[in-house]
Parts: structure tokens; C-alpha cells; sequence
């Protein structure tokens, strides 16, 4: 009885059912070409956001060595306290 079925087939029919075939894997890479475009716009904004983290980390390194070299400039705090004492022996001394 299959066979019978099969031998029935003709042209047409089996067209019909490769179009429908076909159809479906139309079906699913348009649904892949949808999944895509969604991953496209989500990697694009984690670029921007990427972007703006290196802009802040930029700008931190920046205001760093910015206060490292201010601080070169500045007086050791020992060696601040140190002169200061000396200074009040000497107005001492010449006070006396």
C-alpha cells in the first residue's frame, strides 16, 4: 500500500513539498537574521559603554599622575616638622 501512495506522487507534489521546505529554513534564518540583529545592537551599545569606561579611566590615570606630581612638590612632612623645630631653636636662641 505504500508504495502505492508513492507512486501516486507526482511532480507537483514533490515541488510542493520542497517550497514547504524550503519555506521553513526561510522561516528560521529569518528568525536567526532577527536573533543577529538584536546581538549587532547590544554589542554596539556595550561598545559605546566600553568607550565611555575608557574615557573615565583615562581621565582617573590622568587627575593620578596629576596629584603625583603635585605631591613631588611637596615638602616630607618630616622633613617639614624637622626645619620647623630648627627654626623655633634659632628664634629661640636669639630671643635669649
Amino acid at each position: 500500500m505504500e508504495n502505492e501512495k508513492e507512486k501516486d506522487m507526482t511532480l507537483d507534489d514533490l515541488a510542493r513539498i520542497v517550497q514547504n521546505g524550503f519555506l521553513k529554513i526561510d522561516e528560521r534564518f529569518t528568525g536567526i537574521d532577527t536573533r543577529l540583529d538584536g546581538i549587532d545592537v547590544r554589542l554596539d551599545s556595550m561598545d559605546e559603554r566600553l568607550d565611555n569606561i575608557n574615557e573615565q579611566l583615562q581621565h582617573v590615570e590622568d587627575t593620578t599622575t596629576q596629584i603625583k606630581t603635585n605631591l613631588n612638590k611637596k615638602v616630607d612632612k618630616f622633613e617639614y616638622n624637622t626645619l620647623e623645630y630648627r627654626v623655633e631653636r634659632l628664634e629661640d636662641a636669639r630671643a635669649a
